[in-house]
């Protein structure tokens, strides 16, 4: 009886391992402050914004976010949906800004250690 609830004590917590972190994002994205997702970022992003789309690094794909927020205060962001495969997932987002409703694509990897961050668009 034992070993079959470790069993499935195990297998439930490596199913959990991999998820992203959907309490940083939706703080990062609530306070229009995505610094602290740049850990999380792969060396290439592709970030997608109103005025802008482009492949950059991490510090690039911040700043280039920072900006976007400094012109659209957040009043509110809530997850629609996010799934996780076996290597990959993604999160669809609702943001609320000053300047209008967005909706916000995040795509990443599962990594050796901790989820990648590949895309991140605000349409």
């Amino acid at each position: 009886m034992i070993r079959i609830a470790l069993f499935f004590t195990l297998l439930f917590s490596s199913l959990f391992t991999q998820a992203i972190d959907l309490n940083l994002i939706t703080a990062s994205f609530k306070a229009g402050n995505v610094s602290p997702l740049a850990a999380f970022m792969d060396q290439e992003v592709d970030i997608a914004v109103p005025a802008s789309a482009k492949k950059c690094n991490p510090g690039e794909a911040v700043g280039l976010l920072n900006s976007f927020f400094s012109s659209n205060r957040t009043t509110q962001f809530t997850v629609v949906h996010n799934a996780d495969k076996k290597d990959s997932g993604f999160l669809v987002g609702k943001l609320l800004t000053a300047g209008g409703e967005f909706r916000v694509n995040i795509t990443y990897r599962a990594g050796s250690d901790k989820d990648m961050i590949q895309s991140i668009r605000i349409e």
